[in-house]
């Protein structure tokens, strides 16, 4: 009696995510379009600032003299701005990339592409994907400062008296997602 060719079956979970950990390798020798500047928005007033000067502040609490001042006629304080810009959210990145490609992503990104944008406000769900799930990558967890330093466009349009309600969003939606099984 002959017994039909089995073949092994490999889990979808198992290839997605030797794809993505093959991405982050090569991600790291091939240089890809980031943001460089970003244009902050409290109120009325509008500065572009690099996002290196956003890092600076971000790692060493350093901040450049044209950002001190900016925040100063915002009434904003560096220190606010640094601990939104530091402040994490543990994610695993499979799961993260799975989730924001489905319709409930879909619903977490078109809010947060509202303060976070790119120039021409197209592709804004593309963009803020790519640049979360690249964050997570990493180190498991995403911040402001790494989507801002993984965004993939020159430039972004950032609402920053709305930074905090988005955090707190996006913080809030995915500690209280569970592990669905995608």
């Amino acid at each position: 009696m002959m017994t039909p060719n089995k073949r092994p079956f490999i889990k979808p979970q198992l290839i997605f995510s030797l794809i993505l950990a093959i991405l982050g390798l090569f991600s790291t020798k091939v240089s890809v379009q980031a943001a460089e500047k970003v244009i902050l928005k409290y109120s009325i007033l509008r500065e572009s600032v690099s996002v290196k000067e956003l890092s600076q502040l971000a790692n060493t609490g350093e901040t450049s003299r044209s950002l001190k001042t900016y925040l100063k006629l915002a009434n904003k304080k560096p220190e606010e701005l640094r601990s939104l810009l530091n402040k994490n959210v543990d994610i695993d990145p499979v799961f993260l990339s799975k989730f924001l490609n489905s319709f409930a992503g879909s619903m977490v990104l078109d809010p947060v592409g509202e303060v976070i944008h790119t120039p021409s406000k197209r592709a804004n769900r593309e963009s803020l994907r790519g640049a979360l799930v690249t964050s997570a990558l990493s180190d498991n967890n995403i911040s402001l400062i790494e989507i801002f330093e993984n965004y993939p466009t020159q430039e972004i349009h950032v609402n920053g008296d709305r930074l905090a309600e988005i955090y707190q969003n996006i913080e809030g939606f995915l500690s209280n997602v569970p592990r669905l099984p995608f």
